[in-house]
């Protein structure tokens, strides 16, 4: 019988040297944020981007809705891993963040798939269900307050066998430390709960950087 290993910073960089390369871009991106203090830790970890480029090749998806784009780590490594015919909505409320990743989406020839729509998410959500639209997946990774709203819109922006996958729900450990009562890792501890029980769903919790929640509408 096998058992769990503990992730280390050791391992992490193994398993990063030992999978696929990223693409020049997002190597740029990775050292740009780099210089950005403690607001890196917005960037989903290098596993996260093979992790997303792997469902999006093995699942057939040809239409993202991401919340939270950042400097647009993710979003290039969603959009590398589309068909030609591809498209990702990123969804942010950062107009500064958002000149940022347009421009490193230009250099690596991805902004044809890419476009951005900046304002609070929960007003272009409201407007995408209100057009009826439906993507194949939704990325949420923004404001941990309103994970609950933005997921559940989300069920009504996908059809049956959409996915939903939802980022830092480890919350650096803070999870299951019953010492870390605050606020936002309450939030997270509610939600991953909340998930868990939604019968509308089947959630699998993978360990991949701060924990990704990967929901399977039913």
């Amino acid at each position: 019988m096998s058992s769990n290993i503990t992730i280390n910073k050791e391992i992490e960089n193994y398993i990063n040297d030992n999978s696929f390369e990223l693409h020049k871009i997002q190597k740029e991106i990775i050292l740009y944020n780099e210089n950005l203090g403690k607001i890196k830790r917005m960037q989903i970890a290098i596993s996260q981007c093979h992790f997303l480029h792997l469902i999006i090749k093995t699942s057939n998806i040809k239409k993202v809705l991401e919340i939270g784009t950042f400097t647009g780590l993710s979003t290039l490594s969603m959009s590398l891993a589309l068909p030609d015919d591809g498209k990702i909505l990123a969804l942010d409320k950062n107009n500064e963040t958002n000149k940022i990743a347009l421009d490193f989406f230009k250099k690596a020839s991805q902004n044809n798939k890419i476009e951005t729509l900046i304002a609070p998410a929960m007003e272009s959500l409201t407007s995408l269900k209100e057009k009826k639209e439906k993507f194949d997946l939704v990325f949420i990774d923004a404001d941990k307050e309103n994970y609950k709203n933005y997921y559940e819109v989300s069920l009504d922006l996908i059809d049956q066998n959409g996915l939903i996958i939802i980022d830092n729900v480890l919350w650096h450990g803070d999870v299951i430390d019953k010492t870390k009562n605050d606020k936002l890792t309450l939030n997270i501890r509610e939600f991953n709960s909340f998930v868990n029980h939604d019968k509308r769903t089947e959630n699998l919790i993978v360990p991949v950087g701060d924990g990704f929640s990967v929901c399977r509408k039913l």
